[in-house]
């Protein structure tokens, strides 16, 4: 116990003064896991609007292969990634295997179908309150996805957020791609891993005490907006 209490008075002397190790990964994993949630963000929402609003061919089976993939295990998309980056595959020239921009491209992978249902169901509720007027309005397809998306943006942040909790929280995938090299692809999942085993219990303490906090300031925004939007639909 007198390890730990010291581990854990440890880790916060190490955050306190802002330990330039723990710094460097911390703003390492918010640079992928950000950059990724908005590229899945670009992705994702108009996907989802998509196929909340539209009738087409195929549409039911992309609806259910979209909710299968919010499953998709982690390690799985680190596979398929690194088929794709690695020399042999197609994307092999551009030698970005074992750097940051592969960490981004699987959180992107693993995300996108987390944020794409989300909206897709927020989308398709309000598809039922808004269509006739859109309709009467004369709104193509484009303006009437481009109206859901403004009016139910408070909505559509929980499903940002969901993603951007789930890539936070990610090192099977990050793990396979990036290779947790020191200084260059180390984030707070995969310093975690290593330094419990190493058994730098303050590091790794430390690192794990931000990763908590990052993923209850998270919680909270998706609490909060959720009852945001729930006050504004009663307000209606």
């Amino acid at each position: 116990m007198d390890g730990i209490a010291t581990g854990i008075a440890q880790a916060f002397g190490l955050i306190f003064r802002l330990d330039p190790d723990l710094i460097e990964i911390v703003a390492l994993s918010l640079r992928v896991s950000l950059t990724a949630v908005g590229l899945a963000t670009l992705i994702g929402l108009p996907l989802g609007a998509v196929l909340a609003i539209g009738r087409f061919p195929g549409r039911t089976t992309l609806v259910v292969l979209l909710n299968g993939l919010m499953g998709l295990p982690p390690v799985v998309v680190g596979l398929f990634v690194y088929l794709i980056l690695s020399r042999a595959g197609p994307l092999g020239v551009l030698g970005l295997l074992f750097t940051p921009m592969a960490m981004i491209i699987a959180q992107t992978v693993l995300i996108t179908p987390i944020i794409a249902a989300i909206s897709r169901q927020i989308i398709r509720d309000m598809w039922v309150s808004y269509r006739e007027q859109l309709l009467s309005f004369g709104a193509t397809p484009f303006q009437q996805a481009q109206t859901l998306l403004w009016d139910g943006r408070a909505a559509l942040a929980t499903a940002v957020l969901a993603g951007f909790g789930r890539a936070s929280a990610e090192v099977g995938a990050v793990m396979i791609v990036g290779g947790n090299i020191e200084h260059s692809t180390r984030v707070l999942t995969t310093a975690i891993a290593l330094e419990t085993s190493k058994g730098d219990l303050p590091l790794a303490i430390g690192l794990g005490i931000v990763l908590i906090v990052i993923s209850v300031c998270v919680n909270a925004g998706v609490f909060l907006l959720r009852g945001e939007t729930r006050i504004e639909g009663a307000g209606r």
